[in-house]
């Protein structure tokens, strides 16, 4: 999130930052390299087995495909945002810092409404089975994800005015000047980047569950689908929950709400630990990417077999 910054920027009269600032070098690294790795090499293999293994166009895996972009992008900005941590750049790479930030916040936030949307498809598939037939298809699924794309797109454009850069050098992803804590942009970003989509997910989640959970012998199938919706929740709620509360906690700070010199230095380690760790969704997706390759592979075989049993029912009357 482009929110994170180094605490030493904040105005914080007469408090001390440079022991979190310090943890914070290493353990962002620490943090960073395994989710970069990891997160890499489990999405290529979900684009894979989406465009290669399954070859089939759903809803699902054009959603899941959707968010496995997303999370590239969000993987590509991560050397940089590594960089950025133990080195300053210098002004004339303001442009292009702002770029990278916008990248990194278009990802995250496009994250977040592709799992809102795979929640609301699932919803409408299992609770409204005879409305999904004419609502649900591979193309409104192609123009849900161009209309989140173009709506985090269109979010970002503040990110190109959060740096207030009057110094020779400045930390990249860090150091935002005043606006970046401004009361409108930061109620937007808790209540449309995170309790709208957290409200939408869990009231869906919920739902889906209930409904399945009400037939007394619950199939494979079925067991998938409610595990594609938990992987949901714990790839949403566990990275998201702590940074959004960490910036609202931040933002109490700027208002000068909060005072106490120690209060501030917990928020702020907490601020930048939550953010370092929300970038664990790359990987956490990948949950999601497996239950659906077993439902879809699923599928496909009571299809198959449905269609050999026909054969073999038409043979044996003629």
């Amino acid at each position: 999130m482009v929110l994170d910054n180094h605490s030493t920027s904040v105005i914080m009269t007469n408090c001390s930052f440079d022991t979190v600032d310090n943890l914070m070098r290493s353990l962002e690294l620490v943090i960073y390299i395994p989710i970069f790795v990891f997160g890499l090499l489990l999405n290529i293999l979900a684009l894979v087995v989406f465009y290669v293994v399954l070859k089939k166009r759903t809803e699902t895996t054009i959603y899941m495909t959707n968010l496995a972009l997303m999370d590239l992008l969000l993987l590509f900005s991560l050397p940089f945002k590594m960089h950025a941590t133990n080195h300053k750049w210098a002004p004339n790479k303001k442009e292009l810092c702002s770029f990278l930030e916008s990248l990194y916040f278009i990802s995250m936030y496009g994250s977040i409404y592709t799992i809102m949307f795979i929640s609301i498809d699932r919803y409408v598939a299992i609770r409204h089975p005879i409305k999904a037939r004419s609502m649900r298809s591979p193309k409104t699924a192609i123009i849900v994800c161009v209309l989140i794309w173009l709506f985090v797109l269109g979010a970002t454009s503040p990110v190109y005015r959060l740096h207030d850069i009057t110094e020779n050098e400045f930390h990249c992803f860090h150091g935002f000047s005043k606006d970046g804590w401004n009361p409108v942009l930061i109620a937007c970003l808790e209540v449309f980047g995170f309790l709208v989509p957290a409200l939408v997910l869990v009231s869906c989640s919920i739902q889906i569950i209930l409904r399945l959970r009400q037939s007394q012998e619950i199939s494979p199938k079925r067991q998938d689908c409610i595990r594609i919706i938990y992987s949901n929740l714990l790839a949403f709620l566990l990275p998201f929950t702590p940074s959004h509360l960490a910036i609202f906690l931040q933002f109490l700070v700027h208002q000068g709400i909060i005072t106490a010199c120690s209060q501030k230095t917990e928020i702020s380690l907490f601020l930048q630990i939550a953010l370092s760790l929300s970038n664990v969704t790359c990987c956490l997706d990948a949950l999601c990417y497996y239950f659906m390759t077993r439902e879809i592979r699923s599928s496909k075989d009571i299809l198959s077999r449905s269609i050999s049993f026909r054969r073999n029912t038409s043979i044996s009357e003629g």
